[in-house]
């Protein structure tokens, strides 16, 4: 499967989903089929990630369609290239996660979405659990990273967390 031909299907289960949601389909169980779900788990995208994507739209209007495809782009292409399409065995629990309220070089949930943004790279954040949540949509747009890169460079910094840092504080002097 091609670039374009995963990203059409994505949007296509997407779309129908957001159409699906209102009706009363409020459990990922319901939303979505078992070939949705198969073809999600061949892109390293659980019905849950997708499930929390549909859920904040249709409740918030937020995130648009085009950065859920870009978060899932990114988790795709980890998926492929780093795991070789084989899903960790492993998920994070809610109490390793640094606190909300936690902060590193003076910045409040910096630490937190560096965690997050490594579990969701890796697809191993519980069911209760999204990379960008509200919570992480605040930071990054007070920040002015764009939630998609701000995962890559999560990628390529791999445990390096002041890359990381020094990235954010760049993109938020540019402003």
């Amino acid at each position: 499967m091609n670039d374009t031909d995963w990203a059409e299907r994505f949007r296509q289960i997407y779309e129908r989903s957001v159409e699906k949601y209102p009706k009363g389909s409020f459990r990922p169980e319901t939303l979505f089929t078992d070939e949705d779900a198969k073809f999600l788990t061949s892109i390293g995208c659980s019905r849950q990630e997708l499930f929390d994507f549909v859920e904040d739209w249709c409740q918030s209007t937020e995130p648009p369609f085009e950065t859920a495809l870009a978060i899932t782009a990114v988790r795709r292409d980890y998926f492929l290239q780093v795991q070789l399409g084989k899903p960790s065995d492993r998920t994070i629990s809610m109490a390793a996660l640094p606190a909300k309220s936690a902060k590193v070089d003076g910045i409040v949930w910096l630490p937190r979405i560096i965690a997050k943004a490594r579990a969701k790279l890796r697809g191993e954040m519980p069911a209760d659990l999204m990379y960008d949540c509200g919570g992480d949509r605040h930071f990054l747009r007070n920040m002015k990273v764009n939630p998609a890169d701000f995962l890559r460079e999560v990628w390529a910094a791999g445990d390096d967390d002041r890359r990381i840092i020094e990235f954010v504080k760049r993109e938020k002097a540019k402003c």
